[in-house]
């Protein structure tokens, strides 16, 4: 059970950085045609890309060898 948390959590880090990762980008060639502006896409991007890594440094640390 312990092992798949393990996983589930550093599939989780990666994808919420991933998913910041993408809307940071979008946020930058997105015309502002729509009623989300670009800056709320960069926005919660980083927020995103934020939490992925603080996931990501929670995974190291607690799972080092």
């Amino acid at each position: 059970m312990k092992k798949h948390k393990q996983t589930l959590q550093l599939i989780l880090a990666s994808l919420i950085t991933l998913a910041g990762l993408i809307l940071i980008g979008a946020g930058f060639f997105a015309p502002p045609v729509g009623t989300i502006d670009a800056s709320v896409l960069t926005a919660f991007g980083e927020i995103l890309t934020f939490a992925g890594a603080l996931f990501g440094m929670d995974y190291h640390y607690r799972f080092r060898k």
